[in-house]
């Protein structure tokens, strides 16, 4: 897929991030037994710290954060502000009988503009948000033998026209794997919305918002752009190995110098 950035005229930049930090992150257990996940360490810098740091490279102005397990430390960590960087918080008091949809839906009275939407478990090279502060698109990864999860389905014209659930089977299409970093126009916020009340008002609580987003496509009440991931660093934690993988794509800044100067004597 090409890069999405000769197509950003006249679009505005979007300046506020919607952080999904509820889950136990039990996965990841011991090290998130009395810690949310996205304080867990990648080498010397917290996933949640690495993420800070993307967002004011990028111009965001406005963090909300979406807490529910150890929400104090999040709260300690990075108070309300961080230069003119604005934090605010949520707490979903369900977090331990709720998936995702749930946490989204709960912020959904406090955001009233466009946003970028990330998970607690992400880590990326900055450079990978430039595409992705304007309204109404995906990241995607081409899939690879070792990555499971969601995919997607793009076009010659870099949309995104299909969702599919992670599958071992088969299959004859180029398939994308889903980063879970999502940009949303006003409108489609609103529209994602009226989805998410009819789905809690159900009682269904317990899937992810993908399935939302999914139906939507689907009903081409949604349309996103697909932005590549595929030219940069990044890695989803979900467990020790996953943790394990990350520390070795983002080593720690000693050594990278080390390496740097190791590659230039051989």
């Amino acid at each position: 897929m090409n890069s999405v950035s000769d197509h950003c005229c006249g679009q505005k930049r979007i300046t506020t991030a919607l952080l999904l930090a509820a889950g136990t992150g039990s996965r990841l257990f011991p090290l998130t037994k009395s810690s949310p996940k996205c304080l867990t360490l990648v080498n010397d810098k917290s996933i949640l710290e690495r993420l800070i740091n993307n967002l004011k490279s990028q111009g965001f102005k406005r963090l909300v954060i979406v807490t529910g397990h150890e929400k104090e430390c999040i709260m300690d960590y990075l108070g309300e502000k961080s230069g003119d960087f604005s934090i605010e918080y949520v707490y979903s008091p369900l977090y331990k009988t709720t998936n995702n949809i749930y946490s989204l839906w709960m912020a959904r009275k406090i955001i009233n503009e466009p946003f970028v939407l990330f998970e607690s478990d992400l880590v990326m090279n900055t450079t990978l948000l430039a595409d992705m502060v304007y309204p109404d698109r995906m990241a995607t990864a081409l899939m690879k033998p070792w990555l499971n999860g969601t995919t997607v389905s793009v076009s010659k014209a870099n949309r995104v026209t299909k969702y599919q659930s992670g599958t071992t089977e088969s299959y004859s299409d180029i398939r994308y794997k889903t980063v879970n970093i999502y940009s949303f126009s006003l409108p489609s916020w609103q529209a994602i919305v009226k989805r998410l009340n009819q789905y809690v008002e159900a009682g269904n609580v317990n899937c992810y918002y993908e399935t939302v987003f999914s139906e939507m496509v689907d009903n081409k009440s949604l349309d996103f752009e697909s932005v590549s991931f595929d030219h940069k660093p990044w890695y989803e934690i979900d467990n020790m190995k996953d943790l394990a993988k990350a520390e070795i794509l983002f080593p720690r800044e000693l050594k990278k110098v080390a390496i740097l100067e190791n590659a230039m004597v051989s």
